[in-house]
């Protein structure tokens, strides 16, 4: 198996102006962060505009991602959903593909109970080879996978880990402890920019990083000293990035880091409604952020 951690990006879709995708530019970003130092890409996860990209998009980026990357580094799909059946068949198609690995999302809208969460990410496991990561993001999702739950679908062989958005200390101790209780290779990723450090101080392996999109050698930096234990050196350069993760998140995700993008001129301008460009309030703010940093200059 192919060791995830350190910086995995959860990568946008380039669109075109029109909203069609932009091959091109995805290739140029695949290339981009391999020499950067990502340890591995998650493809069509929600910064990726999953919700929005339809079925032969979804599984042609996904193969796309894969083609680009040339085994280069670890593809991570992301083929979940609120409906069992089609996380089912979408896992199924992007492993059909070559992808050996899944990032499952817990069942947004539907708010299953603990046991209808457990029972949907144990079929999906069941019902294909790739090996599943599950995804907690509650404040997306409206459903919460408690570290109970975890603690069960830890024993299933095909689930090798969790990425937990949820910022909560307690949450990222309790995941450490059933993770070294029960199994030492569950990897722990956090979902969580602003405080995915201090969750690898206390034990994660890495994070699923929208930041990483902007900055993927200081995320790389900041996860590779984490992972040497240089936990004051890692936290010293992450604090330097505290206003960027703000921002990344001022508006719905992935709408203020796809901008950022366009401005370092990487992507074109291209967002699925009910997404649209980054509200101009933020403007200046952001591009004060990105020069005060040398991601841009003067005369971007």
């Amino acid at each position: 198996m192919q060791n995830i951690q350190g910086s995995v990006v959860a990568l946008v879709t380039p669109m075109n102006p029109d909203g069609t995708i932009d091959f091109d530019s995805l290739k140029k970003l695949v290339d981009w962060h391999i020499k950067a130092g990502t340890s591995a890409i998650v493809s069509v996860g929600t910064t990726g505009e999953s919700a929005t990209l339809n079925h032969y998009e979804h599984i042609e980026v996904i193969k796309k991602t894969l083609d680009y990357s040339e085994n280069r580094l670890p593809v991570i799909a992301g083929t979940g959903a609120n409906s069992t059946q089609e996380a089912i068949d979408l896992t199924k198609e992007a492993f059909n593909l070559g992808c050996k690995f899944s990032l499952q999302v817990t069942p947004y809208y539907n708010k299953p109970p603990q046991q209808g969460m457990k029972e949907h990410f144990l079929s999906v496991a069941d019902s294909t080879s790739a090996e599943i990561i599950l995804y907690n993001v509650p404040g997306r999702t409206s459903c919460d996978l408690l570290p109970s739950t975890v603690a069960e679908l830890i024993e299933h062989p095909k689930i090798i880990g969790i990425k937990e958005a949820l910022a909560d200390s307690q949450r990222i101790k309790e995941l450490v402890t059933i993770r070294d209780n029960s199994d030492p290779e569950f990897i722990l990723l956090s979902g969580d920019d602003p405080t995915f450090c201090y969750a690898m101080g206390e034990g994660f392996n890495g994070v699923i990083s929208v930041a990483a999109n902007i900055i993927p050698e200081i995320s790389s930096k900041i996860a590779n000293l984490c992972l040497i234990k240089h936990f004051q050196e890692a936290s010293q350069l992450n604090q330097k990035y505290d206003d960027l993760y703000d921002l990344l998140f001022c508006q719905s995700n992935p709408i203020p880091v796809k901008w950022m993008l366009k401005q370092m001129h990487f992507i074109q301008s291209g967002i699925r409604l009910p997404l649209i460009e980054l509200d101009p309030t933020y403007h200046n703010e952001v591009e004060s952020i990105l020069k005060s940093l040398s991601i841009i200059n003067e005369n971007y």
